[in-house]
């Protein structure tokens, strides 16, 4: 029985800022969704060629103030990375854990910026807007990965052990390209009905299977049976990996057998509630707030997936 420790500052100030980063990355879907995104024209860092726009439109404000947010979220992060050097030694899993999540934070930005200067913002397609947001999705999704690990190391006092069993390990690798591919194929999805709006499901269903259809479009309908595939997945390898943590020849790698417990179960309501908004997401046309909600289960159901996997794969760290 492992007694309980109290939570360090440091992994207090990881846990903020990752919640602090969730928000940024909500605001930034109402952004996207609201069709704000070009509110400072193509200018960055600067809005409108000012620092503080002097007469901004509501679109203006709406940009201006994500812009504000980001501000922010990086600091914390560079904050977060800096005291991780001072606070823990070389070769420190949480060391790592922070220099990624100041490499992932750093290339957010930049892919923000990449979009306003070359205008892919609002309504714009252009060839290459599919794989901006694509990227921009892969790189948040990493970003809040590796502030979750930050977080956890420094919080659990642990290490994550690879050299157990192969098979739990693929099957969790597979989980989390499967992951990605269910939000790379909704980003797509979220794009196509930003920018070919339909007024009906009925009419939106026809344009998906139409001939003469933007290849978007076509697209659109990967994202469901993906989501579906991905999702019965997930809660057939949460209750796996579940019984799996009590099997005393695991006993020793983990010793978490409680902690994988409770992540797989949280894992597993997520993923229903997912579901269930997705469709109600789908059935209401997306309207905005159904899509940051939509987003944000997306978030939390990632940011737990990572937790079960650290905590089924942990090991102390002395041992």
């Amino acid at each position: 029985m492992e007694t309980a420790r109290k939570i360090s500052g440091f992994a207090k100030f990881a846990w903020f800022t990752l919640a602090y980063n969730v928000l940024v990355i909500l605001w930034g879907v109402f952004l996207r969704a609201s069709k704000s995104g070009d509110g400072c024209g193509q200018h960055w860092l600067t809005c409108q060629g000012e620092i503080i726009p002097s007469a901004p439109e509501l679109k203006t404000i709406i940009e201006f103030s994500h812009r504000m947010t980001t501000g922010p979220a990086f600091l914390l992060v560079v904050i977060l990375f800096i005291w991780a050097f001072r606070r823990f030694g070389k070769g420190s899993a949480v060391r790592k854990a922070a220099v990624a999540s100041f490499v992932f934070i750093v290339a957010e930005v930049l892919i923000g910026g990449v979009l306003v200067l070359t205008g892919n913002t609002a309504e714009t397609l252009t060839a290459e807007r599919p794989f901006l947001a694509i990227g921009h999705l892969i790189n948040s999704f990493l970003l809040l990965a590796s502030l979750t690990l930050t977080a956890w190391y420094a919080g659990d006092h642990r290490t994550i052990n690879f050299g157990g069993p192969r098979k739990p390990t693929f099957l969790l690798a597979l989980a989390a390209v499967a992951i990605l591919l269910v939000g790379t194929s909704g980003s797509v999805a979220a794009l196509s009905s930003m920018i070919f709006p339909s007024a009906s499901l009925t009419e939106g269903i026809a344009r998906d299977f139409s001939a003469g259809s933007n290849i978007l479009l076509k697209l659109r309908v990967s994202h469901p049976i993906f989501s579906i595939v991905t999702s019965v997945y997930l809660v057939f390898l949460a209750g796996w990996l579940s019984a799996l943590s009590g099997r005393e020849e695991l006993s020793a790698l983990s010793g978490r057998e409680e902690k994988v417990k409770r992540s797989s179960t949280i894992l597993t309501v997520i993923v229903i509630a997912q579901v269930a908004f997705g469709a109600l997401t789908l059935l209401t046309l997306a309207p905005i707030l159904m899509q940051v909600g939509h987003l944000l289960l997306a978030d939390l159901l990632w940011i737990s997936f990572i937790l079960l996997s650290a905590n089924f794969l942990s090991r102390r760290e002395n041992s």
